[in-house]
């Protein structure tokens, strides 16, 4: 090809006739820059100044030149905007149904569609649209505009809307142009008000996303919207019943239809196992998941944000256009941007508002000395204009001094324009007070000006008290547990093994079935030799013949005991060891014994709680041996590393080693924590600390609603946000509760034990008007009530419990308080009775005898 444009040349230049060469790699890199700052800055980036892409500026300015008040078909304002967009008709009324299901700057009329479901707007010729109340006092100014033409001349569009309000943060906005993508999640409308006014106070604040689908949102790592930032959202998921589930918020940029899709398909791959799926949404979000027999409501809920998009990351990405590039803002910085641009606007509103009083302040003192002084009447006798001019100007001269400005000819010109009616009628004391006014309101705006950020938060605060109501944040901020999705998906494999030729598989169905699992989970294997592994289930996996032991592993699982007893090398000493295997680097090889050749594993125990058993060893039979057999009590030996030696437990050949007696947990009870950020048991020190439980422990629960119930402390359960109690259960542990009874408008106090239930009950009564006051959990409670209404100025009241009512089953009604108007019920301090003090003086020698004897210990212990 060169030799080929080379001949070309020296033919040309041989004619005179050579021309210049554009190469294609020069053209595509000029033309690939020019297309890709176009998209950048004039389609897929929101302009910092105004928060808004280009067609959607346009579709608002044209909406505003159509605005008469009523609604205009969205057809017509399409055709409108296309004088100003020149992308078509279909970009344009996508963008329009967009503002419009934002439910901010337009108003709409007709199916716009429903974000909810995702259903589609109607066509353009059915659906109206008009500038919203608050579009049209926070988003238009002529006076403050910048213009430029339009793209084919015809028109002047704006550069910019003066926008007196932080509209990129609220609405939000995504776009992706060449090489550039922006993510700016919405936020709440009432936050961002309170935002701008904390900033122009020099106060700190915090703003965090919220989305018209609610839901819940995890703002640890939001990283103020810049880019790597994460957050992650989930959807509102509610128990109906013990076998139903129902989805009330969708997380953001979901809808009902894909979120079902993705619990289908999710239930299709066997992570969760649902019976049906119905679909009730329509102005708010109700998806009820039905469960079948035996399935763990817990364990699903769980598992629908572990696989499923009820739980979804975003990754925020705060790209905007701002004089004229692109950058990357957090979001305070454009929050506060916006803030200073609104004050800058305003300032600038009052300028020119200052401007226009002072000129009508001119014109009308002018008109006054024009009238009042009769100057009109010295133009009768000027035969030129010239001479007119020059007789007003003449006569107006030796009363200008206080003027605010010099007289121009201008403004001569306009006081020969007063027609001769307006003179005859002139009324002095009128026009003084309008003057008089006018200072005033001068001075007014003068002093708004000066004090410009006072002015600039109150507008705040007027536009929160005009157009916040009904704009409460949707999403709730909260902390997410992370869920460990091998502990909550659904067992839908069976594993199998072959123990002759050493292979385990889901697919070896012939062979010796060992557990049901899941095709996510990881399994823990155990050789005679010593070695073991973790590795994924499979469909068939070789692990070596005739292995001891194949189980579940769980990760960071630290209850789980090992008690191995092993001989090192071939006649070696035979150890005992206790281990967990709580972290493991997946399919390498370990070792449990000290890897010398023919050790060999002489006797395997896994204890799911840390229990020790009692072994019986029988030794081979020897001269030197008088005694052939012993007992040995795993529980005298420590848990330590699973890489440690252990200690010998025989140097001697071993026959055989069997369990003699099972034993008891040695790690002691369950230590459990609760956290009210995400509503989880957990075992990590976060949260209320609950105490030590043991295998028979239950937790007693108190909702807000007046009803109670026992619960297993299971690490998966949920529980209810409107908890007002969780503790470990005390059936010895007297309740004492106040609460008013709504069928006979009293309050009531009763005294019970709490029932091992299983399942809510109501300690209130049925009637819905019933509500729970307070209770008491002390030995010995008081409560005060405080009198109000016509009986406010009755004495308050004690009452002690015990003294008042005697104990009984939890469903009896109690007994009534008084018949007084009540104001307040509140428990005041118990009552210390002496056998407390007694009680309590000996629990704190005890605890004292018992420091006296660890010191003791101590110190005897470093004698050796």
């Amino acid at each position: 090809m060169s030799d080929e444009i080379q001949d070309l040349e020296e033919k040309n230049e041989g004619e005179g006739q050579m021309r210049a060469l554009t190469h294609l790699s020069g053209m595509y890199k000029e033309w690939f820059l020019d297309y890709a700052s176009y998209v950048i800055l004039s389609r897929a980036v929101p302009y910092v100044n105004d928060g808004l892409k280009p067609v959607q500026r346009r579709i608002l300015h044209a909406m505003k030149r159509l605005d008469d008040g009523r609604y205009n078909k969205v057809a017509n304002i399409i055709g409108h905007t296309m004088q100003f967009h020149p992308h078509g008709d279909a970009s344009i009324g996508d963008a329009l149904v967009q503002l419009g299901q934002k439910d901010l700057l337009i108003d709409t009329q007709g199916n716009w569609g429903n974000i909810l479901t995702g259903d589609s707007a109607a066509a353009p010729r059915y659906i109206e649209a008009r500038l919203s109340k608050f579009a049209l006092e926070v988003a238009f100014n002529p006076k403050t505009t910048k213009w430029t033409k339009s793209y084919d001349g015809r028109n002047e569009e704006p550069i910019a809307l003066p926008m007196k309000f932080p509209l990129l943060l609220a609405q939000g906005v995504e776009g992706i142009a060449v090489g550039l993508a922006s993510k700016i999640l919405p936020h709440n409308f009432n936050e961002l008000l309170d935002a701008c006014i904390s900033y122009l106070k020099g106060k700190e604040f915090q703003l965090y996303p919220d989305f018209p689908s609610g839901g819940m949102i995890d703002v640890e790592r939001y990283n103020d919207g810049l880019r790597g930032g994460n957050i992650k959202v989930r959807a509102k998921i509610e128990k109906v019943d013990n076998k139903t589930l129902a989805i009330k918020e969708l997380p953001y940029g979901k809808t009902t239809d894909t979120l079902i899709d993705s619990i289908l398909k999710a239930n299709d791959k066997g992570k969760i196992k649902i019976k049906k799926i119905d679909d009730n949404t329509s102005d708010e979000v109700e998806i009820l998941i039905h469960l079948g027999p035996g399935v763990s409501i817990d364990q699903t809920m769980d598992a629908l944000y572990a696989f499923t998009d009820c739980e979804t990351s975003i990754s925020p990405n705060a790209c905007v256009i701002m004089d004229d590039k692109p950058q990357f803002l957090p979001v305070s910085d454009i929050l506060k941007r916006s803030a200073d641009d609104t004050r800058d606007l305003l300032k600038l509103e009052l300028e020119i508002r200052k401007n226009e009083l002072q000129e009508e302040w001119h014109m009308l003192s002018l008109e006054r000395i024009f009238i009042e002084k009769r100057i009109y009447r010295d133009i009768e006798e000027c035969e030129t204009w010239e001479a007119v001019i020059t007789t007003i100007d003449k006569g107006l001269k030796p009363y200008t001094k206080k003027l605010l400005r010099p007289v121009t000819e201008e403004d001569i010109i306009k006081l020969t324009e007063i027609r001769i009616k307006k003179i005859s009628k002139y009324d002095i004391d009128k026009v003084g007070n309008r003057i008089q006014a006018i200072e005033d309101e001068i001075a007014e705006v003068q002093t708004h000006i000066e004090n410009i950020v006072p002015f600039t938060i109150r507008y705040f605060q007027g536009i929160k008290k005009k157009y916040g109501a009904g704009k409460e944040r949707k999403t709730e901020i909260r902390s997410f547990d992370n869920i460990v999705a091998t502990r909550v998906v659904i067992a839908n494999e069976k594993l199998y093994i072959d123990r002759k030729e050493g292979f385990i598989g889901t697919s070896l169905k012939k062979d010796e079935f060992l557990f049901e699992c899941s095709d996510i989970d990881d399994i823990i294997i155990f050789r005679k030799d010593g070695t073991y592994m973790v590795t994924k289930v499979a469909d068939k996996l070789f692990i070596g013949k005739d292995p001891l032991y194949v189980g579940l592993f769980n990760k960071n699982d630290d209850r789980t005991i090992y008690n191995v007893a092993y001989r090192d090398g071939r006649g070696g000493t035979t150890y005992v060891k206790r281990f967990a295997v709580s972290s493991i680097t997946r399919d390498r090889e370990y070792d449990l014994t000290q890897g010398k050749k023919g050790s060999a594993v002489t006797y395997f125990t896994v204890n799911p709680n840390g229990e020790a058993e009692v072994i019986r060893v029988v030794l081979k039979p020897q001269q030197r041996i008088k005694k052939l057999s012993f007992d040995y009590d795993f529980s005298d030996l420590a848990i330590k590393n699973r890489s440690a030696k252990g200690n010998i437990l025989t140097k001697y050949p071993v026959h055989r080693i069997t369990m003699k007696e099972a034993g008891t947990s040695t790690l002691g009870g369950l230590e459990l924590w609760y956290d009210k950020q995400v509503q989880r048991l957990n075992t990590e020190e976060h949260g209320e600390y609950l105490g030590e439980f043991m295998a028979e422990d239950k937790l007693l629960l108190i909702t807000d609603d007046g009803s109670y119930k026992l619960e297993t402390f299971d690490i998966t359960n949920h529980f209810p946000e409107n908890l007002v109690l969780i503790k470990k259960y005390d059936p010895a542990e007297t309740c004492s509760l106040v609460f008013y009874e709504g069928e006979q408008e009293y309050y009531y106090l009763k005294r019970f034990k709490f029932e091992d239930i299983m399942r809510y009950v109501s300690l209130i009564g049925e009637d819905s008007n019933s509500k729970l006051i307070t209770f008491s959990l002390e030995k010995h409670p008081q409560f005060k009530i405080t009198f109000g209404g016509k009986h406010k100025d009755r004495e308050a009241e004690i009452i002690n419990a015990e003294e008042f009512i005697g104990e009984k089953s939890y469903r009896a009604r109690g007994k009534r308080l008084t018949t007084y108007t009540v104001k307040k019920i509140e428990e005041i301090e118990p009552i210390i009775k002496d056998e407390d003090l007694q009680n309590t003086n000996e629990n704190n020698e005890n605890s004292s005898d018992d420091k006296i004897d660890e010191e003791t210990k101590a110190e005897q212990g470093s004698l050796f």
